[in-house]
């Protein structure tokens, strides 16, 4: 099979589309003959070196993919070779093949694209599990969105629509701004050419929020803090603000991680906050949680509210292209790699 490899730490220019032999599976895995597979920024950072979980080069990335399975492994019920699916992988997905075992495997509506199937795992579970299961987020809620534009962006303000009254806010540049009102967002804010801590600050009369929804990190860990009102809630999710431009820097690095609020259990108290935290790659041990949600999300794409937003549909062959249009924070929705 063919797979796309990070060969070392660098560049896009450090991938390279290697042979490698077909996987077999294992007792309770099928195997996945790969159609499309999702791009996201853990990938880029992995690529970057600066992803800690992230196998250590040479190696083959991959959260998400959706496919046909191939092979089926024994113990495996309910699946079968033949049915087209979408499934998480805990890496590996970037190739033609992958196995995965069968409770992070959902069989795919036969209206569902792979390329939108292979969109919906990681950016969607994330939106979903965020709001729902870790926030319980309520009708009339204000909600604040960084990075809105992305895959997990526009993900979160789709579902955010089927919440009543719900308020969102999201940042993005000014040419990303008509999408987010596609997508419902109530308020884009451009954070390239203002201070959006004062722009929120402003929209809501000074009162601030109720979920910040934040995957930069560091110092905006911080401000997103201050911009919750009582009884507020921040969930971070990622930590994209240790990547700027295509190379490892130890000095930004070190910028951010001084920048992260200190956070004690009577501090919270005092202020009525709660800081969570999200990371898929860590729940791979709730296999019950994660089919539950995703099936919950193909039931919301089976009713029309939620529909992947694709930005690009690159080939393994430009994978360096795709990971550069995702790192440079070009992209509008979700970017996805092909055989």
């Amino acid at each position: 099979m063919r797979a796309v490899w990070i060969t070392k730490a660098g560049g896009p220019e450090v991938l390279e589309v290697r042979e490698s032999p077909d996987p077999r599976p294992g007792p309770g895995e099928v195997r996945i003959a790969v159609r499309a597979a999702g791009l996201n920024f853990a990938e880029v950072m992995a690529r970057q070196g600066l992803y800690p979980d992230a196998p250590k080069p040479p190696c083959v990335v991959g959260y998400e993919v959706a496919g046909v399975i191939d092979a089926v492994g024994a113990g495996v019920d309910g699946l079968a070779a033949g049915q087209r699916v979408l499934a998480l992988v805990r890496f590996g997905g970037h190739a033609e093949s992958v196995c995965a075992p069968a409770e992070r495997v959902l069989p795919m509506p036969d209206d569902l694209s792979f390329t939108d199937g292979a969109a919906l795992p990681v950016n969607y579970l994330t939106a979903y599990h965020m709001l729902f299961r870790v926030a319980n987020l309520r009708r009339g809620a204000r909600v604040l969105v960084h990075m809105a534009a992305g895959g997990v962006g526009l993900a979160v303000l789709q579902l955010c629509r089927t919440v009543p009254e719900v308020v969102t806010f999201g940042t993005a540049s000014a040419a990303k701004h008509a999408v987010l009102r596609e997508e419902g967002c109530t308020h884009p804010i451009d954070y390239r050419t203002g201070d959006y801590a004062a722009r929120v600050r402003e929209l809501t009369g000074g009162e601030g929020v109720d979920l910040v929804l934040d995957p930069l990190g560091g110092r905006d860990w911080k401000r997103g803090l201050r911009l919750l009102r009582p009884v507020g809630h921040l969930v971070a999710y990622g930590f994209a603000n240790l990547s700027a431009g295509e190379r490892r820097s130890v000095l930004r690095l070190a910028g951010q991680f001084a920048g992260v609020p200190l956070l004690t259990p009577f501090a919270m108290m005092s202020r009525n906050q709660t800081v969570s935290g999200v990371n898929l790659g860590h729940l791979w041990s709730r296999g019950d949680l994660l089919r539950e949600e995703l099936a919950a999300l193909l039931d919301l794409w089976g009713a029309g509210a939620v529909r992947p937003r694709i930005d690009g549909v690159y080939p393994f062959e430009e994978a360096a292209a795709a990971h550069r249009r995702l790192g440079e924070r070009r992209n509008i929705g979700k970017v996805v790699l092909v055989p």
